[in-house]
């Protein structure tokens, strides 16, 4: 049977049409439609390769055949790389569903099969693999009965499926028949000989192998050819819970790719997923098994695609300024490391949030849509520069009571209370009220105009500037001006005192931007038309969320030196989010983007970070060795100190030789005090040598103590260790931004990565994707809220 490399990595579609019936009256007649002569099923022949069977003639010729059974099909899907092309099979669950859906129902109306957690669709008649939540290019399905692998090939490649039903139908034959030993050709030169049950071999015409190739059995090497998924090695997943218990949002930091591969976010989401569903298998085995643990989902949320679109043009601006030399870098920068700075911009920061608040709720809406039954609650994770996105966005969201109180959107706000004439005379500048009031403008109006409006009047720069910063700055409500910057109410710190041009004083900060401390500022004041006071944020409108999240992680973040730069010198501890009340900040400790947060709330206590415990319930042996090391020298040391302080004691407690006396009457005093005191000092030296035997007793048994205190018990020691300190360290309040438990949370670095911590440190900002130890803190942090018990797997 021939075939020709298909576009897959599979074979062409070229098949025999085989007439099943006449095979069973005449074995040896030709399979072919057309009555060629070359695609035929015939009796194998002692003839050059690939025809002979010489060399496979004493292979499992004596094994007793076996009744024809149907073969029973799996389905699979492409799933195309820079590196090639792979077939990745479905889950039993899902390929059972297709199977049916494909054996059911009108054959010419598409059926649509929701198959990997309900994320993808798969167009049944159409053989396509759709994504529900984001943009990915279709994939080819497959109903898979027939594999084949070259020497060269890693894994077995599925046959198209009219070549796999002629190949069935041959095999069907073979097995009722009981003749074995015959080929199959096909238009194109390749053959499938069908040796037994157990050996199938395709053969490549000579014509197709490479011209390079100077050995004859070289040009002739076969392939593998086997028969269902069950006789090939390949791992078919395990299919996931339907019942989802929560759902969380996952938004990716600088540039498009997320990890050193170069993935998207949406793969390492992937890999996110697959960790949790292994923990859960492990940790929460027996909650699963009674029902009580489904599963926890968690989307992608990409926001770098918008911004470099066509939509706001930004790379083609960019790119007509960047100079030619050293282009790869500068593509790098351009697409990774401007994301910072277009933050920074009101321009395009008001599109990176709206990006991801709308990515977010319409993702939560399609949730919604396709698990009708679901009432869990909703999280949120940030990575990096995403961690920052969401830490304003939640900072700015408005409870419910707030939100109606708000003045609707697209109504512009109104001023307090003067007119316009009363703030011209204030300003001293009345001689511009007629030409104001020309153009019927108020303060309301006056509060819309920019410069280039005033300008077109006559207004000359000085007058301009100097209405248009008193109008904006003091005579709007600070509900107004504060709207982007909005922050929960509650916290005290004194506010900054800014004198007007009357000489009156107003303050700059209002309750609800007094919730972060700001550092006094050493420079003289800037206007910045398009900043706001408040944490520092860029003066734009944020969006709100569709939910109330309950609980915000961050990856590697680096939020803490944000707020410092943004001249915050400390977080109340009353200081919490309006609709979020978790808050966890993780990070590797090699990582250079990551900074902590505790520090800024809780400054007068040095706090260690929490160390995130392994995910099989240990900590690292080289962390274990590393404190049993470093409590065996401060032992050993405390020793010698005190042993050389009691030595030194006893030389300074020695009894000094009595003096003579000065005169007869206080002979007997001073002899009785010398008496007194040489006593007192035999004693004491006594005592002082005692200890200093049971010093030297220490030293000299101190290799059999420190093997057994040390080395012996390290484990054990270092678990109860680590334990009651961290419990020690967790009941510490560390502010109302976590709920009054510890923020930071630092992972365990790896053996490897303890010997060069510069080598890794890129590495270190990227590994959060693939950490189990993170998964499993967000698991154990959103199955605790549920009241879910918690196991430790036996090692």
């Amino acid at each position: 049977m021939s075939f020709s490399p298909g576009e897959e990595g599979g074979l062409s579609e070229a098949a025999p049409n085989v007439n099943t019936q006449d095979l069973f009256d005449n074995p040896s007649q030709t399979l072919a439609p057309g009555n060629t002569s070359e695609d035929q099923v015939s009796p194998v022949v002692d003839e050059a390769s690939p025809s002979s069977t010489s060399s496979f003639e004493m292979l499992d010729m004596e094994s007793v055949p076996t009744p024809y059974q149907e073969v029973q099909p799996h389905w699979f899907f492409c799933r195309r790389a820079n590196d090639g092309t792979s077939w990745l099979p479905f889950s039993r669950e899902d390929s059972d569903k297709l199977e049916w859906a494909c054996n059911t129902g009108d054959k010419e109306e598409e059926v649509v099969v929701a198959v990997d957690g309900e994320r993808y669709d798969v167009h049944v008649r159409e053989r396509k693999r759709y994504a529900v939540y984001w943009e990915q290019a279709p994939a080819e399905v497959r109903r898979c009965t027939w594999f084949y692998k070259g020497d060269k090939d890693t894994r077995f490649m599925p046959y198209p499926e009219d070549f796999s039903k002629s190949l069935e139908e041959a095999y069907m034959i073979a097995v009722t028949l009981g003749e074995w030993k015959r080929k199959l050709e096909f238009p194109t030169g390749e053959t499938v000989i069908l040796h037994n049950p157990k050996l199938i071999m395709q053969y490549q015409p000579i014509g197709l192998q490479d011209e390079w190739v100077s050995s004859p059995s070289e040009q002739t090497r076969p392939r593998t050819v086997k028969r269902g998924v069950d006789n090939i090695s390949v791992e078919i997943p395990d299919g996931e819970p339907e019942k989802v218990d929560h759902l969380v949002f996952m938004v990716h930091g600088i540039g498009p790719a997320c990890d050193l591969r170069f993935r998207s976010i949406i793969q390492c989401v992937n890999d996110f997923r697959s960790a949790s569903l292994s923990l859960l298998a492990s940790h929460y085995k027996r909650a699963q098994q009674d029902g009580q643990v489904g599963r926890v989902e968690f989307l992608p949320v990409n926001w770098h695609s918008a911004l470099h679109g066509d939509a706001t043009g930004v790379d083609e601006d960019i790119q007509r300024i960047t100079l030619p030399s050293i282009s790869r870098l500068r593509h790098f920068t351009n697409d990774t490391l401007l994301d910072l700075f277009f933050y920074n911009s009101p321009t395009y920061c008001q599109t990176i949030v709206d990006t991801v608040a709308s990515e977010i709720n319409r993702l939560h809406t399609l949730f919604k849509q396709r698990h009708p039954e679901f009432s869990g609650a909703v999280s949120v994770v940030g990575h990096s520069l995403g961690s920052l996105i969401l830490f304003d966005m939640l900072t700015n969201q408005r409870t419910g009571s707030e939100a109606r109180e708000r003045v609707p959107s697209g109504e512009p706000c109104r001023p307090n209370c003067d007119t316009l004439e009363q703030t011209l005379t204030k300003l001293g500048l009345q001689q511009y009220l007629d030409t104001l009031q020309a153009e019927n403008l108020d303060l309301e109006s006056l509060a819309l105009c920019h410069d280039s409006d005033l300008k077109v009047l006559g207004i000359p720069l000085g007058p301009r500037k100097k209405l248009l910063n008193y109008v904006k700055r003091k005579w709007l409500p600070e509900d107004c001006k504060t709207e982007t910057a909005r922050l929960a109410p509650g916290l005290q710190v004194p506010p900054q005192v800014n004198s007007d041009h009357d000489g009156y004083q107003s303050s700059g900060l209002t309750a609800q931007q007094q919730q972060f401390h700001r550092a006094q500022s050493v420079t003289s004041a800037v206007d910045y038309e398009y900043f706001d006071v408040g944490i520092g944020q860029v003066s734009i409108d944020y969006p709100q969320l569709a939910f109330h999240p309950q609980t915000f992680f961050a990856f590697g973040s680096p939020i803490g030196m944000f707020l410092t730069v943004r001249g915050l010198k400390r977080i109340d501890p009353n200081y919490t989010f309006p609709t979020c009340k978790s808050f966890y900040n993780i990070y590797h400790p090699y990582d250079p983007v990551a900074y902590r947060i505790e520090p800024m709330i809780v400054s007068e206590v040095d706090l260690e970070p929490m160390l995130i415990p392994h995910h099989k319930g240990r900590k690292r042996m080289h962390l274990e060795l590393k404190d049993s090391l470093t409590r065996m020298s401060m032992d050993l040391k405390n020793n010698v100190l005190g042993s050389l302080r009691t030595a030194w004691q006893s030389f300074a407690r020695l009894p000094v030789a009595a003096l003579p006396p000065m005169e007869a009457a206080e002979n007997t005093i001073e002899r009785n005090l010398q008496e007194t005191q040489a006593s007192a000092a035999v004693t004491a030296s006594a005592k002082n040598e005692e200890k200093s035997d049971d010093f030297w007793t220490k030293i000299l048994e101190w290799p059999r103590a420190l093997h057994k205190h040390y080395f012996q018990g390290v484990c054990e020691e270092a678990e109860s260790s680590v334990s009651a300190e961290q419990n020690e360290q967790s009941e510490i309040k560390v502010g109302m931004l976590n709920g009054g438990r510890r923020i930071d949370y630092v992972l365990q670095e790896k053996p490897i990565e303890s010997f060069n911590e510069y080598l890794f440190a890129i590495q270190s900002h990227l590994c959060y994707w693939e950490s189990e130890d993170t998964a499993l803190l967000l698991l154990k942090e959103i199955y605790d809220k549920l009241g879910v018990a918690f196991e430790q797997p036996q090692q």
